[in-house]
This record gives structure tokens, C-alpha cells and sequence, in this order.
């Protein structure tokens, strides 16, 4: 981010009520720093307001972390209902609508890390309010890729759904790691691979 980017980003957020300021700068530093490393009172700083009036918003810190992801879950059902809406009826291009939305925020995932990626690694209570709502999230986008798979006629669609569902995380943990070059052309290859082949088994029965 440039000294515009963030300066733009400042004048934008001072201008939110409090509480979206609270998740704006909690987006930001556990983004950036991790969710252990982040304080409420650097929250609260950044956020230009007072840990009391952060508490009045979100009873605990636990509380915010959960809505911070249910914030950036909402984001990615978004992309699924996008891609949904921009080919009414062809479920084989809402799949490679969906890729292709992984496949451009990779370049973000390289600097900053996956925000559920890195969250799950610092809340390993499966319990944690925030850990359960990152795995009812997976279970869902896991459940909707599986319907479009069975829609575009793809034979075994659960097992094409798995595939897919891993070629989509994998690309993003090895762009985290920096493993593999061109994450997001591979990306969008293989899904594409897995759609032909799985069609062509279904044209040849």
C-alpha cells in the first residue's frame, strides 16, 4: 500500500460510525500482525476511540474476531452469488467464475496471507466461536461447489467437487508459502481439467 493508498484509506475510514472503524482497524492489524499479536487497545487506536466504547460494540475480543471473519466469509459467498448472477443457468462457468476469483486474489494472499489460512492456525480450539464459523463456511462452499458440479452433469460430482476444492485451497496455502510459481495460471488449468475430463466421462457413457 503507498503513502496515498493509505492516506486515501485514513480520510475513508474517519468518516465511518465507530464500530465500522473497530472492524476496519481490526481488519487491518490482524491482517497484517495476527490476531494473538493484536491488543484491544491497538484496536481501539487505531480505530481512533477508547477500548470502552470498543466493549460497547463487542463484548470480548473473541467477539470481534468472529465478526471480522464472518465479514470476510461474506466476501467470498459474495464471488460464488457474482459469478451465480453473471452466467444464469451454466454452472460449468460459475465454476470458472469462482476460480478465476481465487486465481485474482492471489496476489493479495501472497503479502498479507489467507485471512482463514492464518486464523486457523492461531485458534486451534475447535470450539473458538471464530474456528466454527470458518469450518461452517468451508462446509458450505464445499456443498455449493458440489451443486454446481452436479448441475453442469460432471460425472461423481462430489469427488469433482473435492478436486476442485483442493486445487482452490492448495493454490492459496502455496501462494502463502511462496511454493509454486504461477498459482493462479495453474489454478485456473487445472479446474478447467478436471471440468473437461469429468465431462468428457459423462459424454462417453
Amino acid at each position: 500500500m503507498t503513502s496515498s493508498d493509505r492516506a486515501s484509506r485514513q480520510s475513508r475510514v474517519a468518516t465511518l460510525p465507530p464500530r465500522e472503524r473497530i472492524l476496519d482497524a481490526a481488519e487491518e492489524l490482524f491482517s497484517r500482525e495476527g490476531i494473538k499479536a493484536v491488543g484491544v487497545q491497538a484496536i481501539a487506536t487505531r480505530a481512533r476511540t477508547t477500548k470502552m466504547a470498543l466493549y460497547r460494540h463487542f463484548a470480548t475480543k473473541d467477539a470481534l474476531v468472529e465478526e471480522w471473519l464472518r465479514i470476510v466469509a461474506a466476501d467470498y459467498t459474495a464471488a460464488f452469488d457474482e459469478a451465480e448472477n453473471a452466467h444464469p443457468g451454466e454452472p460449468r462457468a460459475q465454476l470458472l467464475g469462482i476460480a478465476r476469483f481465487i486465481a485474482d486474489g492471489l496476489p493479495g494472499i501472497s503479502h498479507r496471507g489467507c485471512p482463514f489460512i492464518n486464523s486457523m492456525a492461531e485458534l486451534p480450539d475447535r470450539t473458538h466461536p471464530a474456528r466454527r464459523l470458518i469450518e461452517a463456511h468451508k462446509a458450505g462452499q464445499a456443498r455449493r461447489i458440489a451443486g454446481l458440479c452436479a448441475q453442469a452433469g460432471l460425472t461423481e460430482p462430489d469427488e469433482a467437487a473435492a478436486e476442485i476444492t483442493f486445487v482452490l485451497e492448495g493454490a492459496q496455502v502455496s501462494t502463502q508459502n511462496g511454493s509454486v510459481e504461477r498459482a493462479g495460471e495453474r489454478l485456473m488449468r487445472i479446474v478447467e481439467a478436471v471440468l473437461d475430463r469429468r465431462s468428457v466421462a459423462r459424454t462417453a457413457r
